[in-house]
C-alpha cells in the first residue's frame, strides 16, 4: 500500500520586533517558504526610490537570452538624464557595453544611463519597459505597486509597498544571474570602445557596510534607494544561521549617520540572529 507523507510540521517563525526602527515602514521575511517575521505598516505607500532597479534589472535578466550582447548607449540617454540628479555608472554616449555589465551598473551604483540603455534596447523605448515592469508586477502578486520609470525617479504614481517590494526580491533572487549581481561588493568591466581599461564600480550598500557579519550569519546582497521624497530605503537578504530572510525598509529620514537604513538592517538582522539562536 502506498505510504501517506506525515505533513512536516511547519517551521516555527522567530519573534522579532521591529517597531522602533529608522524607517517608517518595513518587513522581514523568511525566503524559503515567504513567512513574514516581523513587519511595521509594511503595506503603506511608499515610494521606492532606486530598488524600482530590482524590477528593471530582473525585467532585463529575462528579456536577453545572450547576457553578452553589446548595447551602444544613445546620446538620447543622456539628454534624459540632464538635470535629473540621478546617480550614474559612468558609461558615455556611443559606449558599447554588454547587457551584463549594464545589469551590474544598474544594481551597484544605481546607473539610470544603464537602466534606460536596458529600456530601449529590450523594448524600444522606456514606456514599452516600464509597461513590462508593471505587467511582472501583476503577475508576482505586486497589488500595490504602480510604476511610471524604469529608475525609481521621484514621481507621484511611482509608488509601491514594503510588502511589495520584498516579493520583487525574493522572485529575483531565484535568477542565478540576478542573485550573484546583488552579492557583488564591486564590479569590473572589460575594455570597452571609449574606456579601454573597462569601469569599476562599487555596490551603494556595501559601500556604506563596512561590516556584513550580524549575529548567526552576514548580510549577502541589496539594493539601496534614496529620493528627499522617499527617504533612505534598502532591500537586502541575509543568512542567518543556515537560512536566508529579506528585508525591505523605507522612508527613514536622513540623519546625522548618513546610514539610517543600513543600522535598521544591521539592527534587525542582529535581532533575529538573537531570536533564532534562543529557540
Amino acid at each position: 500500500a502506498p505510504t501517506v507523507e506525515p505533513t512536516p510540521t511547519p517551521e516555527p517563525v522567530p519573534s522579532v520586533d521591529i517597531s522602533d526602527i529608522n524607517s517608517r515602514s518595513g518587513i522581514l521575511v523568511r525566503l524559503s517558504d515567504g513567512k513574514v517575521v516581523a513587519e511595521k505598516d509594511a503595506d503603506a505607500k511608499i515610494y521606492p526610490a532606486s530598488m524600482t532597479k530590482i524590477m528593471t534589472a530582473i525585467v532585463a535578466l529575462e528579456a536577453f537570452s545572450d547576457l553578452d550582447h553589446e548595447i551602444t548607449l544613445s546620446e538620447n540617454i543622456f539628454y534624459a538624464l540632464d538635470g535629473q540628479d540621478a546617480a550614474q555608472a559612468g558609461f558615455q554616449p556611443g559606449e558599447s557595453v554588454r547587457v551584463r555589465d549594464l545589469v551590474y551598473g544598474v544594481m551597484l551604483p544605481s546607473g539610470a544611463e544603464c537602466c534606460l540603455a536596458l529600456a530601449d534596447e529590450a523594448s524600444g523605448s522606456e514606456e514599452a519597459f516600464v509597461e513590462k515592469m508593471n505587467k511582472k508586477a501583476k503577475s508576482i502578486g505586486m497589488k500595490d505597486t504602480h510604476f511610471m520609470d524604469c529608475t525609481g525617479l521621484h514621481d507621484p504614481e511611482h509608488y509601491s509597498t514594503a510588502y511589495d517590494i520584498a516579493l520583487l526580491l525574493k522572485y529575483a533572487l531565484h535568477n542565478d544571474t540576478f542573485r550573484e549581481v546583488a552579492e557583488s561588493h564591486f564590479h569590473s568591466t572589460p575594455a570597452t570602445n571609449v574606456h579601454p581599461d573597462g569601469i569599476t564600480y562599487y555596490s551603494t550598500m556595501f559601500k556604506n557596510m563596512s561590516d556584513t557579519s550580524v549575529t548567526g550569519g552576514e548580510i549577502l546582497g541589496g539594493k539601496t534607494g534614496y529620493t528627499s521624497e522617499a527617504g533612505h530605503c534598502l532591500a537586502s537578504f541575509a543568512q542567518i544561521y543556515g537560512r536566508e530572510y529579506i528585508l525591505v525598509t523605507a522612508g527613514a529620514a536622513a540623519d546625522a549617520t548618513g546610514v539610517p537604513h543600513i543600522l535598521d538592517a544591521k539592527t534587525i538582522y542582529n535581532r533575529l540572529g538573537e531570536a533564532v539562536a534562543q529557540k
